[in-house]
């Protein structure tokens, strides 16, 4: 934006054209503005005197330029209404210009449109710069930013009885479209005339992009969740490889891209997160806002929107169909192991298959095991566990196998049926089975071997029938070797064996966590702070899943009805000094590989993708096969 410059600063600068032929300097006028009357200059402009004749065209030509940008005129249209009810009886008037400066559209009062007409501020006539001088629609095309033009800042004396605010209109491409300006008389002006118009810009550029990109994966994002859905609110597409084909331009500002970005760059090197974690999101919570970080470690907050295009990108991925809305998809946050691990268990699921899972203390082991229950055809039936670390071992077998009436000191008068027959026609959850007793592991070997258990107490066996589902933290193959587990209860319930990640392997933390935030706290959105969130990133988690999920709620817990952001105030006294204590990473030696030699590679890529074929090529990247050879012709052998 330029300032509105002093008379006496305007002066001077006139004073030392006349007198010397050089434009001003932009200490004396703004740089912008001293840019812009040097290339007046070098125009052959005068600032006073007769005009050389501008280009002015008749109503099929106008007709014509019209068509030629029908898109942007249509969806520009409801905006100029809009603006000009907003300006009307103001003595000014409403212009849409295209990317040479021929005015297309006008709205206006008819009071100030009669004397712009003397001007030439009318439908058909070119407000380039290099033929009306200094104006905000031919200066925010050299320049390609909003710019306001007020009275003696024009370079043509002729047109100071003006104030203008304009500002470039531009394709989710990155490619200037036109201008929207907004014109009246000099001493009407008013300072909120320039957002005014960059707004409605901005509104256009969003109307051009759901319209391109109805069918793309849409990406909304903002520093502050609250952001997401406003006019300043970042908008990326992405094409069905995960690479960036289309933003607006607060999407280009807040990424740091430009728009030769565009159609060769990865959404992975933009923001820490994979397209299929992107998909998983927007599926599983349509909607919602999740933290995510850029690759420069700022935290932003993005809403994913699938629309058509989110199934030909998990298409793309042939080793990822896309899954049943089952119990496992509450799970389910992108992470590839524990997806790989969901995938596996849904495909064993209603078959006499045992499962074996193994990870770490707290990974969510048992949460696993209710998913399969929940997810396969006895859902409707008991899913009963069984913590073998905590029962005594001399009430293990009781608790297990049940017992009759006096079948030992302090037994219940009626007996107990017991958790295996419990689990009758349902789901029989045996964790931390590596601590089982040896003589308890020999009749649990005979249940499943016979399926039917014998009461403690009883000699008359009862059928039973139920999935087993065991889980342990420790190598049982270790413990088979060294005698503490026996071989051929092992590959009894070895059926299939899924490995859980510990918490500090996944690669969906920030999902994962949103998601915990979200189900502890549902009414009142909560976030963390960017250097809590960091924090935790680099955080071991001995504890994995069950001591986030307690550090969180503890959290939650103690922040303010009032407060969204979670912070080091709100955190247990113990985690605290170990994220405190815990090293800051040292930089990588080695540097991220350069935007130019990612495009490159994206270049590569696509050539491939299309056998050779330039033209093919060139479409999918976005750019015209002379700029794609252009290209090739600069890459290292």
């Amino acid at each position: 934006m330029l300032p509105a410059q002093t008379g006496p600063d305007l002066r001077r600068a006139r004073q030392r054209y006349l007198a010397h032929g050089e434009a001003p300097p932009a200490d004396l006028v703004g740089a912008m503005l001293s840019r812009s009357w040097q290339r007046c200059l070098a125009a052959g402009l005068a600032p006073v005197g007769r005009l050389p004749s501008p280009l002015q065209l008749d109503a099929s030509q106008v007709a014509r330029a019209s068509d030629r940008q029908s898109e942007l005129v249509a969806h520009a249209r409801p905006v100029m209404e809009y603006l000009y009810g907003q300006t009307r009886d103001s003595g000014s008037m409403v212009i849409l210009a295209d990317d040479r400066g021929v005015l297309l559209q006008t709205l206006g009062d008819m009071d100030f449109l009669s004397r712009a007409e003397r001007v030439a501020l009318m439908q058909g006539a070119s407000w380039h710069e290099n033929q009306r001088g200094t104006n905000a629609i031919g200066t925010a095309i050299a320049e390609c930013a909003p710019i306001a033009i007020h009275g003696a800042e024009h370079f043509l004396e002729r047109n100071g009885f003006l104030t203008c605010a304009a500002a470039p209109v531009m394709a989710p491409t990155g490619r200037l479209l036109g201008v929207l300006d907004i014109s009246g008389e000099q001493r009407c002006r008013h300072p909120h005339t320039f957002g005014l118009v960059r707004a409605a810009a901005q509104m256009i550029e969003n109307r051009l992009f759901e319209a391109r990109h109805g069918d793309a994966i849409r990406l909304r994002f903002h520093p502050l969740p609250e952001g997401i859905s406003t006019v300043a609110e970042g908008v990326l597409a992405l094409t069905e490889d995960g690479c960036c084909s289309g933003a607006n331009r607060a999407g280009l500002a807040l990424l740091g891209l430009v728009p030769a970005d565009l159609g060769l760059t990865p959404v992975t090197q933009v923001f820490q997160i994979r397209v299929a974690d992107l998909v998983a999101w927007g599926r599983q919570h349509p909607g919602e806002a999740m933290p995510v970080l850029r690759h420069n470690g700022q935290r932003v907050f993005l809403r994913v929107e699938l629309a058509h295009g989110a199934r030909r990108i998990v298409a793309a991925e042939p080793a990822r169909s896309t899954p049943p809305q089952d119990a496992f998809t509450r799970l389910d946050s992108g992470d590839a192991a524990l997806q790989t691990a969901i995938s596996k268990a849904r495909r064993v699921l209603g078959k006499p298959i045992a499962l074996l899972l193994q990870g770490e203390s707290g990974v969510g082991k048992e949460l696993f095991a209710k998913a399969c229950h929940e997810s396969g055809p006895r859902q409707a039936r008991p899913f009963v566990a069984v913590n073998c670390a905590t029962l005594p071992e001399n009430l293990i077998e009781a608790e297990l196998f049940g017992y009759l009436p006096g079948a030992f000191s302090g037994a219940r008068k009626e007996g107990c049926p017991g958790r295996i027959r419990a689990a009758h026609g349902g789901t029989l959850f045996l964790d931390e089975i590596g601590d089982m007793p040896l003589a308890q592991q020999a009749r649990l070997l005979r249940v499943l071997q016979e399926h039917e258990v014998v009461p403690v107490g009883g000699s008359t066996p009862v059928p039973v029938d139920f999935v087993l589902i065991c889980a342990t933290h420790r190598n049982l193959k270790q413990d088979m070797e060294a005698g503490r587990f026996r071989a051929d209860l092992y590959y009894r319930i070895n059926g299939l064996t899924l490995m859980l990640p510990p918490l500090r392997e996944r690669s969906d933390f920030a999902a994962l966590t949103a998601r915990v935030l979200h189900e502890l706290s549902p009414e009142q959105p909560r976030y963390l702070d960017d250097r809590v969130a960091a924090a935790f990133a680099r955080y071991h988690w001995p504890g994995n899943l069950r001591q986030l999920v307690n550090a969180l709620r503890t959290a939650c817990a103690l922040m303010g009805d009032d407060e969204h952001t979670l912070s080091w105030d709100h955190l247990p006294d113990d985690l605290l000094d170990e994220l405190h204590s815990q090293p800051t990473p040292l930089p990588s030696p080695h540097p991220p590989e350069n935007l130019h030699a990612l495009s490159n590679a994206a270049i590569l890529r696509t050539i491939t993708c299309c056998e050779g074929n330039m033209s093919e090529a060139a479409r999918r990247l976005g750019i015209s096969r002379n700029t794609l050879y252009r290209r090739m012709k600069g890459m290292p052998n």
